[in-house]
């Protein structure tokens, strides 16, 4: 049986439901049989949400400074916010925006230093962080920096459905030019192995979007897919990642395609991130591809509207719990074997696809 891992968990911006969505995960008694929760923030702000919710009352919380001191049966909260902290349910404010990136750098100072074993982000405000100076457009370009890796792919998880995004957090203007077939073969490349080492596919097979109406309609209406993204499929085949397509994204989810693939690769943020909230809101999960160590984050937003209103549903953030736990113990598995395997090499049974083609 697996050893139960500590689940280190930013507040977030202390403004949102960040806090709300945590404790009411964690009022379900199960899940500190699955885990120890250490909460990046503060007792006091933790406590001022607490009191809002009606139907919470009992809940063992441990108070530390560091995540070493963590009770194994607890809820453990380590205070690395100032004590006059200030919180206002609903506002996007400066100190919010400092805060959440003070529960962030202290949690990923404790992931790299080994006292806590998978990481898992409330939600932020991106533009509140701009502000104060965070530097980065989102969690996921910020921890590809700190942990030094040179290519990462945001995935939006779940049971039925894996999607990844080739551009990121940037303006639709910019996304045309970001596109490249070495880009592409890149975050394929990264998927595959994600697919394999964190969900334990053996041959994943992935779907690769256009990024036109139409799939371009032959050149009408835009000549990426013929130019670079066809290519692109094409000499991924070639690596032995069977990767199909491209695909013209309204007919593929709408009728249910997605469903014959391990994962699928859009384009740009609102493609695949759409489609996917569409299909998965409630149960959905931000996982970061790439990285060294093991982060989830919920599908949902700060959500300022119904913040501190006990309205907040938990479902997503513990999906990312339960995915970063998964994720943590698949890779775990996945490493242990590729270490014991003997030196023998087995035939070459691999099935590699016959190449792509544009499918409108």
């Amino acid at each position: 049986m697996s050893r139960k891992l500590i689940v280190g968990i930013t507040q977030g911006d202390g403004n949102g439901i960040g806090y709300e969505v945590i404790i009411k995960s964690f009022a379900d008694e199960r899940m500190l049989e699955l885990c120890t929760p250490v909460i990046y923030g503060s007792s006091k702000i933790f406590g001022f949400y607490k009191k809002q919710m009606h139907d919470i009352e009992n809940m063992n919380t441990n108070v530390i400074s560091s995540a070493k001191d963590a009770h194994h049966k607890r809820v453990n909260i380590v205070n690395c916010l100032p004590d006059n902290v200030f919180v206002e349910p609903g506002q996007p404010t400066p100190e919010s925006a400092k805060s959440a990136m003070i529960s962030l750098a202290k949690a990923v100072e404790d992931i790299k230093a080994g006292y806590i074993d998978v990481l898992v982000t409330a939600p932020i405000n991106k533009k509140a962080m701009s502000a104060e100076g965070f530097g980065y457009t989102g969690h996921t370009e910020y921890l590809e920096k700190e942990f030094g890796v040179d290519e990462v792919a945001m995935v939006m998880v779940c049971d039925r459905l894996k999607v990844g995004v080739l551009t990121g957090h940037i303006s639709l203007k910019d996304v045309p030019s970001q596109i490249s077939e070495e880009k592409i073969l890149k975050k394929l490349r990264l998927m595959k192995a994600s697919l394999q080492r964190d969900f334990g596919v053996d041959q994943p097979k992935i779907a690769v979007l256009g990024l036109n109406p139409h799939c371009g309609d032959g050149g009408l209406l835009g000549d990426e897919e013929q130019q670079i993204i066809l290519p692109a499929v094409n000499a991924a085949n070639e690596e032995g990642i069977m990767a199909f397509g491209p695909y013209s994204s309204d007919g593929f989810f709408a009728l249910d395609n997605y469903m014959k693939f391990d994962a699928v690769l859009a384009m740009y943020h609102d493609q695949g991130l759409t489609p996917f909230k569409a299909i998965a809101f409630e149960e959905g999960v931000n996982f970061t591809a790439g990285l060294p160590v093991v982060r989830t984050s919920p599908d949902h937003g700060t959500a300022y509207d119904m913040a501190g209103r006990d309205m907040a549903d938990p479902r997503s953030m513990k999906a990312a719990i339960y995915q970063a736990i998964d994720i943590y113990n698949k890779r775990a598995g996945y490493d242990s074997l590729v270490e014991g395997r003997m030196t023998v090499k087995a035939p070459d049974t691999e099935i590699k696809p016959k190449g792509g083609r544009i499918i409108e």
